[in-house]
């Protein structure tokens, strides 16, 4: 196919362009250069390589300052990149996710630290609290609530004996399309996914492809490379897992919630990072239980409302114990520096048979 001939006009443009482009890189590299420098001085000084707050106040600056046409989202992203990798010159950060390549855990994982992170991908969240914990990466990102599926149960469970707290959170929009490697929905043997992916996908399949057989597997993406090596199997993932499998999308969105999103959680050990500094918008999580005993539930309560503090999530997972008793996992609207927070934080803990703080990190608006 022969290429239209371009007009002067935009030729002219085009070289405009390609100038324009040389002097951003230009400057990109200047801006590594400097951020050589600086991982030079952290590693002399022994301080955190990766500050979330310090990336969020770069981009808030950027935004105020962006007097468009770029979009303000637009500018968020290209300047998240930049200063990944940026920071990959100073000290790559490794950070373990569920894989294999394509996960919404991948991509969760990317919308936080940038697409120059050193991705470790584990079979299941096991793996990641594990390589967390152990030290062979440094941060981990883990599921740990759907809205429409509610908690990842696995998640919560793995919480109460590691080590790694939560540092940040990343709320991620879901859509699942059905793909294979054919190009319609004919013949399809089995849908393969994460069992919550089913079951977020489950009134669509029961209608669209009622006597098709549904396969629980690891992840979406393990879904995905499976379907690729077997052409009467389809899978449940993103679009950028179709494309990284090669496979096409034979449905779009078929999510039964049209708005779904998932919440992943950012670990890490507490020498790795600290507890982030407030911000005014702050999410502080714990897992506690109570005695077995009337009103202990009460008693657990009185000291929010007493100090002014907001539960935003109480959910309960029994202890094993074969006596009924159950860890409750709470979330708290503040951080721990705020003195009414730090107040009922004290007196939850003389209530309880066990607490331990998760975290406090800040959550987006």
């Amino acid at each position: 196919m022969v290429e239209p001939v371009a007009s002067q006009a935009l030729l002219a443009l085009r070289d405009q362009i390609d100038g324009l482009d040389k002097q951003l890189l230009e400057l990109l590299n200047q801006r590594a250069r400097v951020a050589e420098q600086v991982g030079e001085i952290k590693r002399a000084e022994g301080t955190p390589f990766f500050r979330p707050d310090r990336v969020a106040q770069v981009i808030d600056k950027i935004r105020a300052a962006n007097p468009g046409p770029l979009k303000a989202e637009h500018v968020s992203a290209i300047w998240r990149e930049i200063m990944s990798a940026c920071l990959a010159l100073e000290s790559p950060q490794r950070v373990a996710v569920l894989g294999p390549v394509g996960t919404f855990c991948e991509q969760a994982a990317i919308e936080y630290f940038g697409g120059a992170a050193d991705m470790t991908y584990c079979a299941n969240f096991d793996e990641v609290f594990h390589a967390t914990a152990s030290g062979s990466a440094q941060f981990g990102v883990v599921g740990v609530e759907n809205m429409t599926e509610g908690v990842v149960t696995r998640s919560l469970d793995l919480f109460l004996h590691t080590p790694c707290h939560v540092v940040g959170e990343v709320s991620l929009l879901i859509r699942h399309n059905l793909m294979r490697k054919e190009p319609s929905m004919h013949g399809i043997e089995a849908v393969l996914a994460h069992p919550q992916a089913l079951a977020q996908c489950q009134n669509w399949l029961n209608k669209h492809l009622p006597d098709v057989e549904r396969r629980a597997v690891s992840s979406n993406a393990e879904g995905s490379r499976l379907a690729a090596a077997n052409p009467a199997w389809a899978a449940l993932g993103s679009e950028r897992a179709s494309t990284l499998f090669g496979l096409h999308i034979t449905a779009h969105a078929i999510q039964d919630e049209a708005y779904n999103r998932t919440r992943f959680a950012v670990i890490c050990l507490p020498q790795t990072m600290a507890t982030p500094p407030a911000t005014g918008r702050d999410c502080t999580s714990l897992v506690v239980s109570v005695p077995n005993r009337p009103g202990a539930m009460h008693d657990l309560l009185v000291p929010l409302k007493t100090h002014g503090v907001s539960m935003t999530r109480l959910e309960s997972r029994p202890a094993r114990t074969g006596q009924w008793d159950y860890y409750f996992y709470i979330d708290l609207d503040g951080h721990p520096s705020q003195p009414n927070v730090a107040a009922a934080l004290a007196e939850l803990r003389e209530n309880c048979a066990f607490f331990k703080m998760l975290g406090a990190y800040p959550v987006k608006a």
